[in-house]
């Protein structure tokens, strides 16, 4: 009988959606407020984990989304607009990945000849 490996406690630092940061030093990472964090919350563009005691927790994935919103809002995008430009700006980015994998020779032999 064989065991799967127990992952390390270190492979936490390694993984882009763990939810590391407070939401004080997620506001200081990006260079925000935490009210700025609760209002893209609120918007859900990105939604943090929460602690055991209830606590917002946030991951280097959200905080960077996060961030692009931020800038967009610092050239003066109001936050509801902002939120929405990232989200459109994620879909439009996995459109062009999925585009691109369509395109590559070989791509697509696996459907039916009369599709």
């Amino acid at each position: 009988m064989t065991s799967e490996p127990q992952p390390r406690s270190t492979d936490k630092l390694d993984d882009d959606d763990y939810p590391a940061y407070t939401m004080g030093r997620a506001a200081e990472m990006i260079g925000a407020t935490p009210a700025f964090l609760r209002a893209v919350g609120e918007a859900r563009l990105i939604a943090p984990l929460r602690s055991e005691g209830g606590h917002r927790r946030y991951s280097r994935h959200q905080l960077r989304i996060a961030a692009r919103a931020r800038e967009l809002v610092d050239q003066g995008t109001p936050i509801d607009a902002a939120c929405r430009i990232v989200v459109l700006e994620d879909q439009l980015a996995d459109a062009r990945r999925l585009n691109e994998e369509l395109r590559r020779p070989g791509a697509g032999t696996d459907r039916p000849a009369d599709a």
